[in-house]
């Protein structure tokens, strides 16, 4: 049984600004969408489809956040969309050079009972610098799916397709009701 009555199943796209949300997003539903960090900007939400194997999801990318004790106006509307909407999957955008400042907001969101899919992006700019992650170990510590990309070049980001597939429509992808 899905969570909520939906018409189509709901991908919150999170994370701290200038991690690659909007990347992925425009990767996932082909729509662009104008990105501007700097304060005083009004804060958008922008929302897409995702058409893969005969199915349509409705992605959703958030303004950046850092926590889900909002500060900003950009935190306080990436929250109300977690915790009022409720969305079906959300796909937590990490910079992998920054993977233990942004770690404190995975375990937030997994704390919501959402389930969290950690897209580990900028993983090029990992490897120029000499870095590893082992992928494996942090999803098993985090009981969490974890996805490697390069959101601009768009490796990887087949799997995160796939994985939202697997998750919200193959035949296998009743969800339990959250609380």
């Amino acid at each position: 049984m899905r969570r909520q009555t939906r018409a189509k199943p709901t991908v919150l796209i999170v994370g701290n600004p200038n991690v690659g949300k909007s990347v992925l997003f425009h990767k996932l539903t082909g729509r662009y969408v104008t990105v501007s960090n700097y304060p005083g900007t009004t804060v958008e939400i922008a929302r897409g489809l995702m058409r893969y194997r005969g199915h349509e999801f409705v992605i959703i990318d958030s303004p950046g956040m850092y926590s889900l004790s909002p500060i900003t106006d950009e935190e306080r509307v990436a929250r109300r969309i977690l915790l009022r909407d409720r969305p079906d999957l959300v796909l937590h955008v990490i910079d992998a050079k920054n993977l233990a400042r942004t770690l404190p907001l995975t375990a937030q969101l997994m704390e919501t009972g959402a389930p969290v899919v950690v897209v580990l992006n900028m993983m090029d700019e990992l490897e120029r610098a000499g870095l590893s992650i082992q992928i494996d170990a942090l999803a098993q510590q985090l009981g969490a799916p974890v996805l490697p990309t390069v959101c601009l070049s768009g490796q990887g980001v087949d799997t995160v397709k796939e994985l939202i597939y697997e998750r919200l429509a193959a035949p296998h992808a009743d969800l339990p009701a959250r609380d």
